[in-house]
């Protein structure tokens, strides 16, 4: 019995193996925490078709929004860890929820595997055009001049988190509106209803480009896609936002089939058509390190991210 119980293992382990030397044979689902049309969703669709024409499996997309990310967050990490569920998760689910609410649906340590640091998504402060100001100086003395009558709308937690640091640090009186998607923030931005917006570059540069927002100033570093754009540091000093997108797997996938879609992801970001496409709007990419540096960034983020959320003021909700 003894002889007989180490072959058993043996043999079960064996077989695991082969099953995982075949993955993947069907197709593997994409999962988002945010709308159509988002940054995320725009990242997701780019890797995403990339990875299918390499790995020979569609990739579907399947975007699930609602509470600040939690539903589709909570649905991946409810997913069977076999490698055929995956989710693009953001700063927003990793990072920020955990402070952002009392309680939240999922662990975001607990319930995952990281798989692999995709990039960042920059932001760009935008106003609506009826914003008497032009710089990012006249629009700081515009809000402090006229105290309530600025209104921000946010979509996601970095652009929540952003707009409320951003309201204290220029001692502007204002209040948040919250939206599902960054689209429809957007659209009630250009209308009228709110009067500045964190923005993620995929969603905002279409609309500044065609003249129906103006871009104030950018959340992170000074970059060429918005020539004569500033930091909104150059005012604020140390008010400097980013949100990243990383891919993960429900905890307990396999390790194998991590280490493989690690490998496989990497290969897509070097791509030069992927690179084009995810810079393109506005994307950094990153894409170089192992699933145990994403899972360092993420232990990381969620101390940073906790501080700079009390330092905003933001009771969690």
């Amino acid at each position: 019995m003894k002889k007989f119980l180490p072959s058993c293992v043996a043999a079960v382990l064996m077989c695991a193996g082969l099953a995982h030397a075949k993955y993947p044979e069907k197709p593997i689902t994409l999962m988002l925490p945010f709308a159509p049309g988002s940054a995320t969703d725009s990242v997701a669709r780019i890797v995403g078709k990339a990875l299918s024409e390499r790995i020979g499996q569609p990739v579907v997309v399947e975007p699930k929004p609602g509470a600040n990310g939690q539903i589709g967050t909570s649905a991946a990490a409810r997913s069977a860890p076999d490698g055929y569920t995956l989710f693009m998760g953001t700063t927003g689910t990793h990072s920020s929820n955990p402070a952002l609410f009392k309680r939240i649906s999922y662990d975001p340590v607990k319930d995952f595997a990281p798989i692999l640091l995709v990039g960042e998504v920059p932001f760009v402060l935008v106003a609506n055009n009826n914003v008497p100001a032009r710089s990012l100086d006249e629009f700081i003395r515009y809000g402090r001049q006229n105290p309530d009558k600025l209104f921000y709308a946010y979509a996601a937690p970095t652009s929540q988190v952003a707009g409320e640091t951003f309201v204290r640090m220029a001692n502007i009186k204002s209040s948040g509106v919250s939206y599902k998607s960054s689209p429809q923030a957007a659209v009630d931005l250009i209308a009228g209803h709110s009067q500045f917006y964190f923005i993620d570059f995929s969603t905002g540069l279409p609309h500044i480009r065609s003249g129906s927002m103006r871009a104030i100033a950018v959340a992170g570093e000074r970059t060429d896609m918005l020539p004569g754009v500033p930091p909104v540091s150059s005012a604020l000093p140390g008010l400097v936002l980013t949100s990243w997108n990383g891919i993960f797997a429900p905890a307990g996938t396999p390790k194998e089939i991590v280490n493989y879609l690690n490998a496989e992801l990497r290969a897509v970001l070097k791509m030069p058509a992927v690179r084009q496409s995810l810079q393109g709007i506005g994307f950094e990419i990153l894409g170089t390190g192992t699933p145990e540096d994403f899972g360092a960034v993420i232990g990381s983020d969620l101390k940073k991210w906790a501080q700079w959320i009390e330092q905003a003021g933001i009771k969690p909700q």
